[in-house]
């Protein structure tokens, strides 16, 4: 098998992934690939990825790989997404007893609150011209999450570098170190801080929540919870808004539908933006336990495997009707793996779902005439291939 070097694809994938996954995909479903430097596997059939996902032999316990032995071990690596059975079954019942749809649910008439008073500084702006993410869908779920967990004193711009060093960092491979150092150092206080509170917050909640046997989340498990929930409950949403504002924008009669039916159709224009281009190009790292084979290719124990859950989605196997290169708010049929599969689905879909209705049915409503602004210039693309979006996405009404 030719080994794929993701490095000389790199001017025009950031702009446009797809036609590489389709060349990929059309050659099988799993490929040997260098991507930042490494070796891995990356599975790109949609169907060889729900399998992956859900693997017993592909393991999420990097600690445990044997790969990363010289890295030093930071309290928000602990969170669930690094883990296995059966702790990663203890922590998500944990936090699952918290997490509640009844908790979500509460949250929707304040989601509508700060997304209009957001609108409201936006129509307010003279030039009638603004960065998206700037105003609007990074503030909306960075708010929602931070009052949900209890920390709206949150120094945000800070936050928002921290988490962009460790998600989508600027060259690509690795978050600066002193951005994990701070942002552990401040979710100590923070946890710290919460223990001595009796608040109804999430986070004060996941402090005292016990499982059957008496057990509390560890110092270190908090830690990790809060990063993952404080991160992944924002950036994610950026970019679902981000990236569902782009297509609706390039595929104007979809717009136009959305625009003339949002009871009918904002649901499932919502669906397709996380199937089309959605928030989440590639899966955290899998590490083989043992040799398995994936899609008629051999994995030897060891390896690491990726999954790209944008490859997957548009696989013509699974969305066939209409093709899935087609963006079509009325698509019905098949799910996406937008939010992952198994054990590790995201467990704040919900919100992310909600959050996105929200806020793209008002943004519209708020703007009929949105259109981007042709002096903005080309797009910035996130770096990295965790996440899939842009810096900024200037528009104007």
């Amino acid at each position: 098998m030719a080994l794929v070097d993701l490095r000389t694809h790199a001017e025009g994938f950031k702009a446009d992934p797809y036609p590489f996954y389709d060349a990929l995909r059309a050659a099988g479903p799993v490929h040997r690939l260098v991507m930042g430097g490494e070796r891995t596997w990356l599975v790109v059939g949609h169907e060889e990825a729900r399998q992956a996902l859900t693997h017993p032999a592909l393991s999420k316990n990097w600690l445990g790989s044997g790969l990363f032995a010289d890295t030093p071990v930071q309290a928000v690596a602990t969170s669930m997404l690094d883990a296995d059975p059966p702790h990663h079954t203890r922590l998500r019942r944990l936090v699952a007893r918290e997490f509640t749809s009844r908790r979500v649910e509460s949250l929707r008439p304040r989601v509508q609150q700060v997304t209009d008073e957001l609108l409201d500084e936006m129509a307010a702006r003279p030039d009638r011209r603004a960065d998206l993410l700037a105003s609007f869908a990074v503030p909306l779920p960075m708010t929602v999450i931070c009052e949900l967990l209890g920390v709206p004193g949150l120094d945000r711009q800070r936050f928002r570098y921290w988490s962009g060093e460790i998600v989508a960092p600027p060259d690509g491979i690795g978050a600066d170190p002193r951005a994990v150092d701070e942002m552990t150092a401040y979710l100590f206080e923070l946890v710290e801080a919460k223990a001595g509170e009796a608040g109804e917050d999430l986070l004060g909640a996941l402090i005292r929540t016990r499982d059957e046997e008496g057990g509390r989340l560890s110092p270190d498990e908090l830690i990790g919870m809060a990063f993952l929930l404080l991160v992944a409950g924002h950036e994610t949403t950026v970019n679902l808004i981000g990236n569902g504002v782009r297509a609706l924008l390039a595929h104007p009669e979809q717009l136009a539908a959305l625009r003339a039916d949002p009871d009918g159709l904002i649901d499932g224009a919502v669906e397709e933006m996380l199937r089309y281009d959605g928030p989440v190009q590639h899966a955290t790292y899998r590490f083989a336990a043992t040799d398995l084979e994936l899609g008629g290719v051999s994995i030897a124990a060891g390896s690491s495997v990726l999954v790209a859950l944008a490859a997957a989605d548009r696989d013509p196997a699974r969305f066939a009707h209409p093709g899935p290169e087609v963006f079509d708010i009325r698509r019905t049929g098949p799910s996406h793996l937008a939010f992952g599969h198994g054990i590790h689905f995201c467990l704040g879909a919900p919100l992310a779902r909600m959050e996105g209705r929200i806020a793209i049915r008002a943004l519209l409503e708020r703007f009929p005439d949105l259109a981007e602004d042709p002096d903005a210039g080309p797009p910035d693309w996130l770096p990295g291939g965790l996440m899939r979006g842009v810096t900024r996405l200037p528009l104007r009404w």
